[in-house]
């Protein structure tokens, strides 16, 4: 493989293997835990699409207007429904962060976000339209009888206008040119939106104004979710925070615009924290205590160590080189199932890493269980000097003899692309054989994810972590 320099394929000298670590009692993360939530949210429809139907009885629906009002009843209780799904998504809780996996809950919580904004204006579109069809008035006018002169119906409207302004700077195009701040607060405007609408889904929604019994289940499902924003992603952080007291203990220039942050604290080993998994780091010193960011652990944190990798991207990272020793740190997690769990039985590894996707492959190349040609790390990058940490990865690739294959250059070139199915046949020739942990931008992500299907690579073998949120 020509674009392949392979450093260390084989090295002797390598220290025992330690043994696996996966915790007992706790199936494998992935696939089967992402459709038991896919089935969870579905049998919340079905409750939905139940709830709606008792009180739509098909005698009463008499003409076209009856069935226009009907269908915005219908999609206003699916839109309320997935607000409040959307939340728990986000809520952070355990069994989703680290069962399901954080970045395909983000998945899913974006996907979804789509829909509830989607039929949040149908709901409002049809309503209107159904009333003006069965009073036989103008749509335009009866927008203002609706505004004006129903209970609780402008709260709602302002409740739309914020779901429509989070789906906005939500699309992709928008989302890029936005700072990772702007985005995640105008996000919490969601919490608005949902206190806006809850008084007007009871006073003006017939699903709820005429039975008791809908009303307590509908209040509950908010105040079950509500609990679980409050308990996971505030008191929890902040007792452990609390208790572990974590500082930074240093930092330290890994190369043009990287540096590490090593941390100390007390009992870390408590959080069981593993190799691949990320945190959400709150520094509480200047211009940063508002802030928290995801970053994932670059070291194996069952050897006592705990420290990420961050690379300047302009916005507040940049402040994160100047952080001094002892600067007290918040936390949330730890999060994800980028972790040894998720390889299915004994098999051999392949870990592929691009940019700051090194991050979490560095900690897992050095932790996962194996010797010699058992687990192979190909590293993606651009320029020499983009291999970020490489030098420990050598350092592990002799101590263990693990394969490490640096791949530097352009995407495209005149032998074509550098890790294409071929090629990484050629470097591998056991591949299809392999988990292949793939980290990195999203654009490379995809690219070599379907070059390792045209490989061989069984798609519940090919383990990828995300990086937008």
């Amino acid at each position: 493989m020509s674009a392949v320099s392979s450093v260390s394929t084989q090295r002797s000298g390598h220290r025992a293997a330690p043994p696996s670590r996966r915790p007992s009692g706790l199936p494998s993360a992935g696939h089967l835990w992402s459709r038991a939530l896919l089935l969870v949210i579905w049998a919340g429809v079905v409750a939905v699409l139940a709830l709606w139907w008792q009180d739509t009885i098909p005698g009463s629906l008499r003409g076209g207007g009856d069935y226009v009002t009907a269908a915005g009843r219908l999609s206003g209780l699916l839109a309320a429904y997935l607000l409040l799904v959307l939340v728990a998504l986000m809520a952070r809780i355990p069994w989703l962060e680290n069962r399901v996996g954080s970045d395909v809950v983000a998945r899913y919580h974006r996907a979804l976000g789509e829909y509830t904004v989607a039929l949040a204006i149908a709901h409002a579109v049809l309503i209107v339209l159904g009333y003006a069809w069965q009073s036989g008035t103008n749509p335009v006018a009866e927008t203002g009888t609706v505004l004006f002169h129903y209970p609780d119906v402008l709260a709602s409207a302002a409740a739309l206008a914020l779901l429509v302004l989070v789906g906005v700077v939500s699309a992709r195009a928008v989302r890029r040119k936005l700072p990772y701040e702007t985005w995640y607060h105008v996000h919490l405007l969601v919490y608005v939106a949902i206190a806006l609408a809850f008084a007007h889904e009871f006073s003006v929604g017939t699903d709820f104004s005429a039975s008791a019994r809908n009303r307590l289940l509908w209040s509950g499902a908010h105040i079950a979710v509500a609990a679980a924003v409050v308990v996971f992603r505030v008191l929890v952080p902040l007792r452990r925070s609390l208790r572990h007291e974590v500082r930074v203990a240093g930092v330290v220039v890994q190369g043009p615009g990287v540096v590490s942050i090593y941390f100390t604290g007390r009992a870390l080993d408590e959080l069981g924290a593993e190799a691949g998994q990320f945190l959400r780091w709150r520094f509480l010193a200047r211009g940063l205590w508002w802030q928290s960011h995801p970053y994932s652990l670059s070291v194996d944190p069952e050897r006592g160590q705990w420290r990420i990798t961050v690379k300047n991207l302009g916005d507040s990272s940049a402040a994160l080189t100047r952080l001094h020793p002892g600067t007290r740190v918040w936390f949330e997690g730890p999060y994800g199932t980028f972790t040894e769990r998720r390889r299915q039985r004994a098999r051999k590894v392949l870990l592929i890493a691009g940019g700051a996707g090194i991050t979490p492959i560095r900690a897992l190349y050095e932790s996962l269980p194996g010797a010699g040609a058992d687990v192979i790390l190909i590293y993606r990058a651009s320029r020499p000097e983009d291999l970020v940490l490489y030098p420990e990865l050598d350092e592990i690739a002799g101590r263990r003899g693990f394969g490490l294959y640096p791949v530097v250059g352009p995407r495209t070139g005149p032998r074509g692309e550098p890790l294409s199915a071929a090629r990484l046949r050629h470097a591998v020739p056991d591949i299809a054989q392999r988990d292949v942990y793939l980290c990195g931008p999203a654009g490379m992500a995809e690219a070599v994810e379907a070059q390792l299907r045209r490989a061989g690579v069984h798609r519940r073998r090919i383990h990828r972590e995300a990086f937008e949120f």
